[in-house]
């Protein structure tokens, strides 16, 4: 579970970057939240090292800022646009 927490997060954070991309690996850093968090607390329970869940836990929940960051930035721009061309079309009338 650690492995996979870590994996969903670095493909967050990476994905969060590529603006198409970005909407699929949003779900892959949630993905890496829950499972770090499910495997800390199996760490927890046997007494192992909490590591490399830690780090998947927290490359998951930046990778999640940093798409829902971009998914806003995208749709801002897009009704930006819209309201432009709305008033340019309106002009034209």
């Amino acid at each position: 579970m650690a492995a996979a927490a870590l994996i969903c997060g670095i493909l967050g954070i990476v994905g969060s970057f590529i603006p198409v991309v970005q909407y699929f690996t949003t779900v892959l850093a949630i993905l890496g939240i829950i499972f770090g968090i499910v495997a800390r607390k199996k760490a927890k329970a046997t007494n192992t090292g909490t590591g490399l869940a830690t780090a998947g836990l927290v490359l998951g929940i930046i990778g999640t800022i940093f798409a829902l960051a971009g998914i806003i930035c995208a749709v801002a721009c897009a009704g930006a646009i819209g309201s432009l061309a709305s008033e340019a079309a309106m002009g034209m009338l």
